[in-house]
């Protein structure tokens, strides 16, 4: 393994670290989606007050200091600088990332060049489950999704 990163917080540096990437470094930028007002609130929990409701098309509401929200296309921009760190070292070989799950989808999308709002077409990375992104013929691909 070339490089090892990881979202900073506490679950995904203990997921890298039971993945046995002990040498992860923690990177802000792979932190979850700050989901603002939503924090803390199940999918079902933000439907029964707002019925309808999709976080990739409505994203989410601003919230307090500690969690002021952020829009899709803030995401996008932190996962594209991610990628912007780790695509000059696929040349030496591989890069693990432990990161969370709709970070992950825009990740993947950004990885295929496709716009962020493609990220709901790809299933929720379930905790602890491994997924490739590779290259084939040059093309970014996902090799593997949602592995147990």
């Amino acid at each position: 393994m070339v490089a090892e990163f990881s979202s900073p917080s506490g679950r995904a540096m203990r997921t890298a670290e039971l993945a046995g990437l002990t040498g992860a470094e923690p990177d802000p930028d792979l932190l979850e989606w700050d989901y603002g007002g939503y924090e803390g609130l199940t999918a079902e929990q933000i439907r029964e007050a707002r019925p309808g409701w999709d976080l990739w098309r409505d994203g989410v509401i601003p919230g307090d200091a500690d969690h002021p929200g952020e829009e899709l296309a803030q995401v996008a921009a932190r996962t594209d600088a991610v990628l912007d760190r780790i695509r000059p070292l696929l040349r030496e070989g591989d890069v693990a990332v432990v990161a969370h799950g709709h970070l992950a989808r825009v990740l993947t999308a950004r990885w295929l060049g496709l716009d962020a709002s493609a990220s709901r077409l790809l299933g929720h990375p379930h905790p602890g489950t491994l997924s490739v992104l590779a290259t084939e013929d040059g093309h970014p691909v996902i090799s593997a999704w949602n592995v147990p």
